[in-house]
């Protein structure tokens, strides 16, 4: 790997290393990622060089499971169907892709689109975002566990807690304020479905994940990955599970998304229009009796979680 040619220089300066000030200095501008590349750097900083054993990645020969949601809310025949693939997906990925969802492409693309207007204004209009008060109902900053991680993602990211109590919305950003509001409502709207068929999935009336209010809580969050000089020693994001309910991610057209299956790392090709569904770890833990599958994340654009 390429991240091994990097070893004699840490060796040489790891007595001079401190990485805590490093974090401190880097988290101090305020400016995440995004700054690093927009002031020209040409090395990345020692803080987001991975260990080299985590950059080796499989691509074997899976076929991810797609489900069509079309038909589920009004025919009773393909709603069985639909569940039943569900139910496998669940059981053996703990991931699926769903099209046919209902959120029209326009909205995913300008979703898409806001992001980007957000993460590539001044800096200066970031940066009233920034915190690292996790209680606020949006938090921008880089790496959520930046003094907390074994190595920084070359990663920015903003969370907006859409539901049940969302911001007011002259507390979003202007540039991406609407696309926000219209996403959040086509997010919680299929939440409620994959909810239903869950329940079935699971041999429980369709409303007992509602009832137990898994559709009332929504968080948003956008990440944002910079062109990076060095891509061979570094990762967007670092093994993970999620511990909400269920995530509806949004990949953009570049991908970078890969699951854990059978002790090997598959990559999710972006599909035009789908949308991926990620069982986190309530889900498992409360409901599913460990029946569904919950296998780790490698990198994502912008996930919706349900909670």
């Amino acid at each position: 790997m390429a991240a091994a040619s990097t070893q004699p220089q840490q060796n040489e300066c790891s007595a001079a290393y401190d990485r805590l000030a490093e974090l401190k200095a880097f988290d101090e501008t305020k400016a995440g990622v995004k700054g690093l590349v927009d002031a020209g750097v040409t090395q990345i900083p020692r803080i987001f060089q991975a260990p080299p054993h985590l950059l080796d990645t499989d691509d074997p020969n899976f076929s991810f499971p797609i489900i069509d949601l079309e038909g589920a809310d009004r025919d009773p025949a393909k709603r069985k169907q639909i569940v039943e693939k569900i139910r496998d997906a669940s059981a053996n990925w703990g991931f699926f892709q769903v099209v046919n969802h209902g959120i029209p492409e326009t909205v995913l693309e300008e979703m898409k689109a806001g992001v980007h207007r957000f993460y590539e204004q001044d800096v200066e209009l970031k940066k009233q975002f920034y915190t690292r008060d996790n209680k606020r109902k949006i938090v921008h900053n880089s790496n959520f566990d930046l003094f907390s991680g074994a190595f920084t993602n070359w990663r920015d990211t903003t969370l907006y807690r859409m539901a049940p109590d969302p911001p007011a919305p002259q507390e979003l950003p202007a540039c991406c304020r609407e696309i926000l509001k219209e996403y959040s409502e086509g997010v919680l709207k299929l939440g409620e479905l994959l909810f239903q068929l869950l329940s079935e999935a699971l041999g429980l009336r369709s409303s007992h994940l509602k009832e137990l209010n898994c559709t009332k809580g929504l968080q948003v969050l956008c990440h944002y990955y910079p062109a990076c000089p060095q891509p061979e020693l570094t990762l967007g994001a670092c093994k993970h599970e999620d511990n909400d309910f269920i995530t509806v991610l949004l990949q953009d057209h570049i991908g970078g998304l890969q699951v854990l299956h059978r002790n090997q790392w598959v990559d999710v090709p972006p599909l035009p229009a789908a949308l991926v569904v990620n069982l986190g770890d309530l889900l498992q833990a409360s409901f599913s009796n460990s029946n569904y599958a919950i296998f780790l994340v490698s990198c994502d654009f912008v996930c919706s979680e349900l909670e």
